[in-house]
């Protein structure tokens, strides 16, 4: 029994040792496994979507997008049209400038200025504090008289320019 019992143990210890070189084996084989798996994975680097996907992700941009322009083509349209009236007001007040330096007071005839100064001339030449109360009055009125004038031609350039302004407005239409 003990040669049964010593064939048995050598036969075990040499099942331990093809073990232990198969071990030995399978580490070294198996060691290097963590690089071969990040090796031979595949990594997609397109995605290929579907043609009716694809179409519907272009709706789905266009229907958010189209009420956004819309607003701002409002708010560019509303602007530029602010600026035109704005542009149109500018070359009103430049025409009614113009017009009222064309009235310039000096271009005004002088027979009619000439004839006021010799008036007044005339009022302070006399003596005594009623002439100079009269030539006061005199001054005051010319004064009055200019601004009446000034106010006047005023009026009549922006009555003008109102009515091209009208004409303007009924040709665009």
């Amino acid at each position: 029994m003990a040669a049964s019992l010593s064939s048995c143990v050598s036969s075990l210890q040499s099942s331990l040792h093809i073990l232990d070189n198969s071990i030995t084996t399978l580490d070294s084989g198996v060691n290097d496994f963590p690089r071969l798996c990040k090796v031979l994975q595949t990594t997609r680097h397109f995605e290929l979507l579907p043609e009716p996907t694809l179409r519907e992700a272009q709706q789905s941009l266009l229907d958010e997008i189209t009420p956004s322009i819309a607003h701002l083509l409002t708010l560019s349209t509303n602007h530029v049209e602010k600026l035109a009236r704005r542009e149109q007001g500018l070359k009103a007040k430049c025409d009614l400038q113009e017009g009222r330096l064309s009235s310039n007071p000096e271009s005004r005839s002088s027979a009619t200025r000439q004839t006021q100064s010799n008036a007044l001339r005339g009022c302070m030449a006399g003596s005594g504090s009623n002439n100079a109360a009269k030539a006061a009055e005199l001054r005051r009125l010319q004064q009055k008289k200019e601004r009446l004038k000034f106010a006047v031609d005023r009026l009549e350039l922006q009555s003008t320019q109102k009515q091209r302004q009208l004409r303007k407005s009924m040709a665009a239409q």
